[in-house]
């Protein structure tokens, strides 16, 4: 059991002892500490928040507890109900709100529940924000509205369908072509909001549309998070209905992974890979950004494309405003997450699926012949339990100075440059761990790395 409140948001697991777990007391505090910012950023006296949730099991109980703080606080709600992440965010934006909450805890397995925040331009907060935020849940310093201040509620509906008229509007988004195609697809909607999101959007795009996990329960059908080996049923059911390709979402509909008609993986990593190539080759090239802990393929595409690549730190916010610094103009995370600004700055699933199915309908290729196009770097990503006696900086220091001789990185955790290879590690926004990732060429090489890089961590613990 946990909980974490960061930067990030207030996440946790459901249940338990105060402290210890994400309970009401933490939910009210957090909510009432977010709202008192809004408060004092905007000026208002009323401002307006826009609330959606994914379909976990605790998400109603929480929205009823959230939007009922917002209001004492004299927040007005909008609310939208089961919803993706990117809904959200694009309905702050649409409704000209102050900010909003997402109760997600993205790809955690169903026992985890969390307040993600939204500023008023419909993207997360920043980390200034977010430890002013932090400072108010642990001060207390909240006030709360007199009874003729309380806030609103109103529901709001028809905002998926919104969010996808957007995507269809998109002059990237070439309908018309994918309604040719006619491309059967399955997707695996996890038991969440994919299924009221993901299905009406690719029956839009004029696919077959074969849906698995598609009751909006929350009791998800397997480990939530879309990587490979979490993702073998929805291989088989690619095979068995001889479909052009198999999407995978987590169950707040942020991230993107594919299958190909083959039942092999496109690669998470690659998601962002494929969509940047098709905008980079519509646009005559432009800049591009993703995390340093995403595959160098996209730097080696940016500048084949005659553009400028930029690695930022780790985490969507870090990803955002690196991309305006440098006007990129498509961007993201290795997980699967595509941020493409000319809809909004939030990593996205459903555009992500609709500019990849129109670069896929341009190139008339199967999906497998298109990923065999792009140089095929492995990524190890393995983690090390973290444990109170351990000081990260100390150990992120230790490990700079035993690879003195090669080049590196300290924008986010310690990333070191081996060769035609790398290894990155940072702790987690989110898990009391340690993350570690290395890419090379060769698999066996990016498992060596990590296997030593590991080894030289408890040598330095144990020291």
């Amino acid at each position: 059991m946990a909980l974490l409140k960061s930067i990030s948001g207030t996440r946790g697991t459901i249940g338990g002892a105060v402290g210890e777990n994400l309970t009401a007391q933490d939910l009210v505090e957090s909510t009432a500490a977010y709202a008192y910012w809004i408060k004092q950023e905007t000026g208002k006296d009323a401002p307006t928040v826009v609330l959606g949730r994914d379909a976990r099991v605790s998400g109603e109980l929480i929205e009823q507890l959230v939007s009922a703080t917002l209001r004492m606080m004299g927040v007005n709600v909008y609310t939208l109900g089961l919803s993706t992440t990117p809904t959200v965010e694009v309905a702050v934006m649409q409704e000209e709100a102050d900010g909003g909450i997402i109760l997600t805890a993205s790809h955690n397995p169903k026992e985890w529940n969390a307040l993600k925040f939204v500023n008023h331009r419909g993207e997360f907060i920043s980390a200034r924000d977010g430890s002013e935020i932090l400072r108010l849940i642990s001060s207390g310093e909240v006030e709360y509205a007199q009874v003729d201040e309380l806030g609103t509620y109103q529901k709001k509906v028809g905002y998926i369908q919104k969010h996808i008229d957007l995507i269809m509007q998109l002059k990237l988004v070439r309908s018309e072509l994918t309604k040719e195609k006619k491309y059967k697809v399955v997707i695996d909607c996890i038991n969440s909001t994919g299924a009221i999101s993901m299905v009406p959007l690719l029956e839009q795009l004029g696919c077959e549309v074969i849906a698995i996990n598609d009751e909006v329960t929350g009791r998800f059908a397997h480990n939530p998070e879309p990587l490979p080996e979490n993702l073998s049923a929805l291989s088989a059911e690619v095979l068995k209905q001889k479909a052009d390709l198999g999407i995978a979402v987590d169950p707040d509909v942020d991230r993107l992974a594919l299958i190909c008609e083959d039942g092999e993986p496109f690669g998470e990593e690659y998601t962002l890979v494929a969509v940047a190539d098709y905008i980079l080759g519509e646009e005559g090239g432009g800049n591009t950004v993703s995390n340093l802990s995403s595959t160098q393929a996209l730097a080696e595409l940016t500048k084949k494309h005659g553009g400028k690549y930029t690695a930022s730190a780790v985490g969507e916010v870090n990803v955002v405003q690196m991309m305006k610094e440098v006007e990129a103009i498509i961007g993201g995370e290795g997980n699967g997450g595509i941020i493409y600004p000319a809809l909004h700055y939030g990593r996205d699933a459903m555009v992500g699926i609709a500019l990849f199915l129109s670069f896929l309908a341009s190139t008339d290729k199967r999906a497998s012949v298109l990923r065999s196009d792009y140089p095929n770097y492995v990524i190890i990503k393995d983690k090390i339990q973290l444990t109170p006696q351990i000081d990260i900086d100390q150990l992120l220091a230790a490990l700079e100075k035993k690879y003195v001789n090669y080049p590196k990185n300290t924008i986010d955790g310690l990333k070191i440059f081996i060769d035609e290879n790398w290894i990155h590690l940072r702790k987690s926004n989110t898990e009391p761990i340690i993350r570690i990732y290395t890419e090379s060429a060769s698999s066996v090489t990016a498992q060596n790395l990590a296997n030593k890089i590991k080894s030289d961590v408890r040598e330095i613990i144990m020291a």
